[in-house]
């Protein structure tokens, strides 16, 4: 009688609570540089994508949002100040600090578009 094929065990297994744990990465262990050198990339690649999109007038305003928090924390407790006028002054800081930053980054973002468009056309002039 030929025997029946047996189905593959799988790779994972259960517990008595239900959860599954798998078996866990099963071949060679990068070594220190080879991890790092990954980490670097990622990084280096998330800090690109983040640099060639536009500024938004949402992340301008976060930012402002948390540098007037911090800025209403020093005033509190460096200088002393009573809570409404240092609230008021707050407020005015992020109505200074809300456009400045994003002009600040529209500039920085219009700058390096300008960088990469002429080191496109830079190579472009030596390969044609």
């Amino acid at each position: 009688m030929a025997q029946t094929k047996r189905k593959r065990r799988s790779k994972h297994r259960g517990t008595a609570a239900g959860t599954i744990e798998s078996r866990g990465r099963t071949g060679r262990k990068p070594t220190a540089s080879e991890r790092s050198a990954g980490k670097q990339e990622r990084a280096r690649q998330r800090r690109l994508e983040r640099l060639d999109r536009p500024p938004t007038w949402k992340s301008a305003g976060q930012r402002a949002l948390i540098a007037a928090a911090v800025f209403l924390v020093a005033v509190l407790v460096l200088f002393r100040q009573k809570p409404a006028a240092a609230i008021s002054l707050a407020a005015f800081m992020v109505l200074i600090y809300l456009p400045m930053g994003y002009y600040t980054d529209l500039f920085m973002y219009r700058r390096r578009q300008r960088k990469k468009a002429e080191e496109g056309r830079r190579a472009r002039e030596k390969s044609g």
